[in-house]
C-alpha cells in the first residue's frame, strides 16, 4: 500500500512541475464522479428491481391463500353432497 501512495505522489510532483497539475486534478476528479455516480446509479436500479421482485413476490403468496382459502370454502353440489351446516334432505 505504500508503494502505491508514493507512486502517486511521484506522479502528482511530476504532473505539478511539468505544469500540468490542475488538468491532472479536473481529470482525476472528474473520473471520481463518475465513478461514484455509477455506483449510486446501479445501487438505485439494484433496490428497485429487489422492490418490485419482492412485491410480485407477495402477490403470488396472496393469490396463492386466496385461491386456497376458497377451495376449503367451497363446496360440491353434486348429487350425493350438500352444503356444511344445512340438514340432510333425504
Amino acid at each position: 500500500m505504500d508503494g502505491v501512495f508514493v507512486f502517486l505522489l511521484v506522479l502528482l510532483l511530476l504532473a505539478a512541475a511539468a505544469g500540468v497539475l490542475g488538468a491532472v486534478l479536473k481529470l482525476t476528479l472528474a473520473l471520481v464522479v463518475s465513478f461514484v455516480l455509477t455506483i449510486v446509479l446501479l445501487m438505485w436500479i439494484g433496490s428497485w428491481y429487489a422492490r418490485r421482485r419482492f412485491r410480485g413476490f407477495q402477490r403470488d403468496l396472496q393469490t396463492r391463500a386466496d385461491r386456497q382459502r376458497r377451495r376449503g370454502e367451497a363446496y360440491d353440489v353434486g348429487p350425493d353432497t350438500h352444503p356444511p351446516g344445512l340438514p340432510d334432505g333425504r
